[in-house]
C-alpha cells in the first residue's frame, strides 16, 4: 500500500505539531507515497506532491468541531480502497497516531474537580482520546515523550507494544552556524538593542498554554536595575491583547514585545540571551532543543518532556514541575545574574552538535512503511 492519508484539524506553518506533520509528509513524498492531506483549514501554499482535501465540519466549539471532523474522516476513509491513515489529532479509526499532545484525561483528573467530568467538552475529548488509546484498538502510537506512556496505560489500559518512541526532531537550521555572532549582532541591531540589553525570548503558538503570563510576571518581579535592561520578545501565534494588558498593569509594557508568528525564529534564537519556557503543560517543548542548538541558555520547568536535556547538557535551569511563580521569579533573577551564563549556552550547543535530535521524520516514516507492509500482507 503506497497511498497514505494524513489527518489534522488545522494546518498553519508555525505550529509545532504542524511543523512535525509537514516534515513527515515530505519524507513520505520523497519515498514515493501517494500523499493525501485531510484538514478543516490550511494556511499557506500546498506542498508539492500532496493532495489537499478541506473537510467541512459543524459545531461552534473546538470539541464539537473535532468530533465532526473525526466523524467525517471515518466516512471518507472507509471501504476496500481505504488508505493508510495517520492522525495528528486524536480520533478513532487511525492506523498510526502521532502523539504530540499530553494525555487529556490524566491532565484534567489532576487539575479539575470531578464535576468537570460531566461537561460535554470533557466527555467529547475523552471519547476521541479513547478512540486511539483504548485497549484492544490497533492504532500504533508514535510517541515523542516517554513521560506520557504511563498516563495512557493507566487511563485506557493501552498495550505497551503499541507505543513506538521517536527521537526528537528539530530543523537543522536551528544549529548555530559559523556566522552566529554576526547574525546575532545584526538581529539585535534590527530590534534596536544594544549590548547592555538582555533579550528574554519566548517561542511558541498558544500564549496561554506556553505560560506567557508567568513570563511577564517574572519580568515585572526583577530588581529595578535588571528590569531596566530586560526586554521580553514573544514569537508565535496567539491572542496578544490580554498579555499586553497584563504588562501594562504591571508597569512593564515597554519591555514586552509580542511579534506574532514569524519565519525568522533562528535569528531570534541567536540574538537572545535566555529562553524562557514556563509552560502550563508541554508534551515535549521542542523549542528547548532549538535553543540549545543555537547556543542559548534555557530556563524552564520539569513539566516539559524535553526539559531533561537541559539538565543532561548543563545548558540552563530546570525548575520543579509543580509551578510556583515565586520560584520562577527567583530562577529568572538567578539566571540573569550568572557570570557564566554564556558557558551554559556553549554546553547546549556542544550537546546539540553530537546528539541525535534531528532525524525524527526518518524514524517516523520507517514505522509508517512498516505498518504499510503489514497492511499489504493482511
Amino acid at each position: 500500500m503506497r497511498k497514505i492519508a494524513f489527518c489534522l484539524i488545522n494546518y498553519f506553518p508555525f505550529g509545532g505539531l504542524q511543523r512535525d506533520f509537514i516534515r513527515i509528509a515530505r519524507e513520505c513524498v520523497r519515498r514515493k507515497f501517494e500523499v493525501h492531506v485531510y484538514t478543516t483549514s490550511w494556511e499557506g501554499d500546498v506542498e508539492p506532491g500532496m493532495e489537499l482535501h478541506v473537510v467541512p465540519v459543524k459545531g461552534f466549539t473546538n470539541h464539537a468541531r473535532a468530533q465532526s471532523f473525526a466523524e467525517q474522516i471515518g466516512q471518507l476513509l472507509s471501504g476496500d480502497d481505504r488508505p493508510l491513515v495517520v492522525g495528528f489529532n486524536k480520533m478513532p479509526h487511525l492506523d498510526l497516531y502521532y502523539a504530540a499532545d499530553v494525555c487529556y484525561q490524566a491532565r484534567i483528573r489532576a487539575s479539575r474537580s470531578c464535576w468537570y467530568r460531566f461537561m460535554p467538552r470533557y466527555r467529547t475529548w475523552v471519547e476521541l482520546e479513547a478512540g486511539v488509546f483504548q485497549a484492544g484498538n490497533h492504532t500504533d502510537i508514535l510517541l515523542i515523550s516517554s513521560l506520557q506512556q504511563p498516563d495512557y496505560e493507566a487511563c485506557y489500559g493501552t498495550e505497551p507494544n503499541r507505543f513506538h518512541l521517536l527521537p526528537p526532531g528539530i530543523d537543522r537550521d536551528r544549529l548555530a552556524p559559523p556566522t552566529a555572532l554576526q547574525q546575532r549582532e545584526s538581529m539585535r541591531k534590527e530590534l534596536g538593542l544594544t549590548d547592555s540589553h538582555v533579550l528574554l525570548l519566548m517561542v511558541g503558538s498558544g500564549y496561554q498554554t506556553k505560560g506567557l503570563d508567568r513570563a511577564i510576571e517574572g519580568l515585572a518581579s526583577l530588581p529595578s536595575k535588571l528590569r531596566a535592561s530586560a526586554q521580553l520578545y514573544v514569537v508565535g501565534k496567539g491572542n496578544a491583547r490580554p498579555y499586553l494588558k497584563l504588562a501594562k498593569k504591571l508597569g512593564v509594557e515597554q519591555h514586552v514585545h509580542i511579534m506574532g508568528a514569524r519565519k525568522d525564529v533562528p535569528s531570534f534564537l541567536l540574538a537572545a540571551d535566555l529562553l524562557c519556557h514556563p509552560s502550563y503543560h508541554e508534551n515535549t517543548g521542542t523549542v528547548i532543543l532549538e535553543a540549545m542548538a543555537a547556543g542559548l541558555p534555557v530556563l524552564t520547568t520539569a513539566v516539559c518532556g524535553y526539559a531533561h536535556y537541559v539538565t543532561d547538557a548543563q545548558a540552563g535551569m530546570v525548575l520543579p514541575a509543580k509551578f510556583s511563580q515565586a520560584t520562577w521569579n527567583a530562577g529568572l533573577e538567578k539566571m540573569l545574574l550568572l557570570p557564566d551564563r554564556q558557558q551554559l549556552g556553549a554546553n547546549g550547543l556542544a550537546f546539540a552538535t553530537v546528539a541525535d535530535i534531528y532525524d525524527m521524520p526518518t524514524h517516523a516514516v520507517n514505522l509508517i512503511e512498516q505498518r504499510a507492509r503489514q497492511s499489504d500482507l493482511s
